[in-house]
């Protein structure tokens, strides 16, 4: 192994998994070095490929050594950015961790450091659409009793919004699903769990529709006059509206529907 060579470290996607390949990195002493998730990575001639296989222990002794270095915001902002998968986001926290392990000082907000400036803007953009999702997420009464709610976010914030949820609707068990990213959770009014399905329950279902529970669609009736009602027209500020709420958003919302 010569540290003038290049590597790819591929992992299975998960945030244990990436640690794992951290602690691969600062055991082998690796300085060119990347990292890829399985599902997306695309060979490289001039690189030599390892498989990383995710190890909970090696990963535990990174994120407890991360947490004796940062404080709880910035551990928690690093997990933030990582879900936002963008390209190449696991060498970009690569660099941030480097950072923190090399340097005798505190790096929070060292945003001379690019990789620090760079994790925060993604760990902010996270973030805000995981609170978002939190005040746009409706849920639709299945006719087993199951609140049901589909959601198509730009990020994978379900790990960041599923406490805010049990603790909201802990009397009722309900799913939350990602259309994009093939999974969800379900609340059996004990434990969340994650979850994948065959085929998610659609957006959209008329009115004759099985999947729904009869008050559940005359709810949604109930509160789309409601709204309609309400609406005064000459008032109407459409600029000001879709600040509050972007347009990309209306699908989560009952009286947007047609």
């Amino acid at each position: 192994m010569k540290n003038t060579d290049h590597y790819t470290l591929i992992y299975d996607g998960s945030f244990e998994g990436f640690l794992s390949c951290v602690f691969h990195v600062f055991e082998r002493k690796l300085n060119r070095v990347s990292i890829a998730r399985s599902d997306v990575h695309i060979g490289n001639l001039f690189s030599i490929e390892q498989e990383v296989i995710t190890n909970d222990r090696r990963a535990r002794r990174v994120w407890k050594g991360l947490k004796r270095k940062l404080p709880v915001r910035d551990t928690q902002g690093l997990y933030a950015a990582f879900l936002s998968e963008r390209l190449e986001v696991e060498d970009l926290i690569l660099g941030y961790i480097r950072h923190v392990f090399d340097s005798d000082a505190a790096v929070t907000g060292d945003y001379t450091n690019p990789c620090v400036l760079k994790v925060a803007v993604l760990a902010k953009n996270v973030g805000r659409e995981a609170h978002r999702m939190e005040a746009f997420v409706r849920f639709k009464l299945t006719s087993d009793g199951i609140y049901f709610a589909n959601i198509a976010p730009d990020f994978d914030v379900i790990p960041l919004i599923s406490r805010h949820f049990e603790r909201r609707y802990a009397d009722q068990r309900w799913v939350i699903y990602d259309l994009t990213r093939k999974y969800g959770i379900f609340y059996d009014l004990k434990k969340v769990e994650a979850i994948e399905l065959s085929s998610a329950t659609k957006t959209e279902h008329d009115r004759a529709d099985p999947v729904f529970d009869p008050t559940e669609l005359e709810f949604q009736q109930l509160w789309k006059d409601y709204f309609q009602s309400t609406n005064i027209k000459e008032r109407k500020n459409t600029r000001l509206h879709l600040q509050h709420i972007p347009r990309r958003y209306w699908r989560y919302l009952s009286e947007k529907e047609v």
